[in-house]
């Protein structure tokens, strides 16, 4: 039975996914855009350090204030309703709640949110990848201990590009190389809050209008969030990472199976099996027709005569060989396709995507000179970008992750393009979210 006809006979029988969101920004407007819409479902609280701006969202993606009147969660239940609040872990503990959306985009908050929501027996859907990133490996194992199930939000790319890699293997297909586009010239990384509109394509107009926040889209533009998504997809699915950070070979979407094979066969990929970020810009700046930058794709290989004869025989767009085929998604629409995860985990208690295993991480690089005293200020910002690398190599060199860089303070030179240690910072080693990291290291050493 399909997730909408499930979700069908929860709204006739009216025993809805009672869900509780965190964090009402950008991301979590998509999604409540979209919740009004979706039989079976009731988002019965907002939690949101700004109540006043949560409200401005909800008025912005069309809900009427009387959607969102109640003054507590019963109430909310009773009128079918919303309870807005800036109380999370008065959110988090109500018993009515099957399912809590952790969207604040706060790493370090959002370990904090979802370990108590798996304390209080709740499933939860992760759109804070930056937190997967450090330690997803654990919020999967401590979910697995509380018998709740813990996902990547469907409609973000790391969990769309999980669907594709499992799809190629549940047909039988070796995956060679899994990844997402994006708008990528080398010295985006060193791009800050004050560079990103004229680099990304909009215009400071655009963005206010959007309600859209520099630093954040500026992680995406320097590097970080694909660093950030292709870890979580790597922890998921088992595939490898490049062994010095993303390449972002330029290509269109036909060249893709050319370019994501092995470098031995004219790829540009240390090994089969691996993720990978494809530029929607040739190296000189030009945009490539037809690009991914907005997409995902997994490119498989047909490993007998037969399945490479039926390539050509269904006229599938493969590389010169006839054996790489490359299935994409060109767009993906963020958070007005959150529904998914919030369906698959409640009713058939699957993730969109979990991490199985430690075998990537992101590792805070300069963006500049650093000096002692200066305070870094996490993805996005102007002090440090995140760079892909394999976990084991991480550890080795005791990598400083890129989710916990916030606020913390340099005490020792770091030279423009060098990867910090835990050794450079002056870290507070008293957060919950500081301790569950080393907690991982140890667990998945």
């Amino acid at each position: 039975m399909s997730l909408y006809q499930k979700l069908q006979i929860r709204a006739a029988a009216n025993k809805p996914i009672r869900v509780a969101l965190i964090g009402a920004g950008k991301f979590g407007s998509m999604y409540l855009a979209q919740v009004p819409r979706t039989p079976g479902v009731h988002l019965v609280a907002i939690a949101d350090l700004n109540p006043v701006l949560a409200r401005t969202n909800l008025a912005r993606v069309g809900w009427h204030a009387d959607q969102s009147a109640a003054q507590s969660a019963d109430e909310a239940i009773k009128n079918n309703t919303t309870w807005v609040t800036e109380d999370w872990q008065a959110v988090v503990s109500l018993p009515c709640i099957d399912v809590v959306v952790e969207c604040t985009g706060n790493p370090i908050a959002a370990v904090d949110h979802i370990l108590e929501s798996f304390a209080h027996g709740k499933h939860v859907v992760n759109v804070t990848v930056e937190a997967d990133a450090f330690c997803g490996p654990l919020l999967a194992s401590r979910a697995q201990q509380a018998g709740v199930q813990y996902s990547l939000a469907f409609g973000d790319q790391p969990a769309l590009i999980c669907d594709l890699v499992d799809w190629a293997r549940t047909c039988g297909f070796p995956v060679v190389a899994a990844g997402r586009g994006h708008k990528w010239l080398p010295h985006y990384s060193e791009s800050t809050p004050e560079t990103v509109w004229q680099h990304w394509g909009l215009s400071p107009e655009q963005a206010e209008r959007g309600g859209l926040n520099p630093k954040m889209f500026n992680s995406f533009l320097d590097g970080s969030k694909p660093s950030i998504e292709s870890t979580a997809v790597a922890n998921a699915t088992g595939l490898g990472v490049p062994s010095n950070g993303l390449l972002y070979p330029p290509a269109s979407v036909e060249d893709i199976p050319y370019v994501t094979r092995p470098i031995s066969e004219g790829g540009v990929l240390e090994r089969k099996g691996m993720v990978e970020v494809i530029s929607s810009l040739e190296t000189d700046g030009r945009v490539i027709p037809y690009d991914i930058r907005m997409g995902v794709w997994v490119t498989v290989e047909a490993e007998t005569d037969y399945i490479k004869n039926c390539f050509e025989e269904y006229k599938a767009h493969t590389d010169p060989s006839g054996r790489y085929f490359t299935l994409y998604k060109r767009w993906h629409l963020i958070g007005l396709e959150v529904g998914m995860s919030v369906a698959s985990v409640a009713l058939r208690g699957e993730p969109t995507g979990v991490a199985t295993g430690w075998h990537a991480d992101v590792v805070a690089t300069a963006k500049r000179e650093l000096k002692p005293g200066d305070m870094l200020d996490g993805e996005g910002g102007f002090t440090v970008w995140g760079k892909l690398l394999p976990a084991e190599k991480s550890a080795a060199m005791g990598g400083l992750p890129l989710g916990l860089a916030h606020q913390v303070k340099v005490i020792r030179p770091v030279a423009k393009g060098q990867s910090l240690t835990w050794a450079d910072v002056d870290m507070d080693t008293t957060t919950y979210a500081y301790k569950i990291r080393q907690e991982m290291e140890q667990l998945f050493k």
